[in-house]
């Protein structure tokens, strides 16, 4: 990616297309279709269907699945409110979050196929990263979780810690 104009939108996107040793410029998602067709732009790393949305078929001809993000939905409570419900109410909100989340992971991945697909549809290689990009982003993400750590300090390291804890279970189930 080394001297390509990557459109950030986020002090971590600029970060990643510094990593990457590509230009990092501004652009919003709104702006992205005249930013890749006037060369302010010329590569990104976002959802399908930001693609989709944006119509880069237009301007782009390779789409590589990263897989850098999956949305997720979660259901928040206020622990005092928690506390006072009875067993059988936590009961039941757990079993209805649960659902919840397998739902809507479940629907997640079925649009992100379908957008997928409906970039392949318009003209664009649709196809999975290859084994040096994907190094390179595994590089990438451990130098920036290292630096947010830094600043982060234990509590992020719990984070980190919570999150790899839970990957290693569900690697293992």
């Amino acid at each position: 990616m080394e001297g390509l104009k990557f459109r950030s939108y986020s002090n971590a996107t600029a970060r990643l297309a510094e990593l990457a040793k590509a230009i990092p410029v501004q652009v919003e998602a709104s702006e992205l279709s005249q930013a890749l067709s006037t060369g302010v732009a010329e590569s990104f790393i976002s959802s399908g269907a930001t693609g989709y949305d944006r119509k880069v078929w237009e301007q782009l001809t390779h789409h590589y699945v990263v897989n850098a993000w999956l949305p997720r939905n979660y259901i928040f409570v206020n622990k005092q409110a928690w506390n006072e419900l009875d067993e059988a109410t936590q009961n039941v909100v757990r079993g209805i979050s649960l659902m919840a989340e397998k739902a809507g992971t479940a629907r997640s991945e079925q649009l992100t196929g379908w957008y997928l697909e409906q970039l392949a549809s318009n003209g664009m290689t649709v196809t999975e990263a290859g084994p040096q990009l994907k190094a390179d982003f595994e590089a990438i993400g451990a130098t920036m979780t290292a630096e947010w750590l830094k600043e982060a300090g234990e509590v992020g390291q719990a984070i980190i810690d919570d999150y790899r804890a839970a990957q290693q279970k569900l690697a293992h189930n």
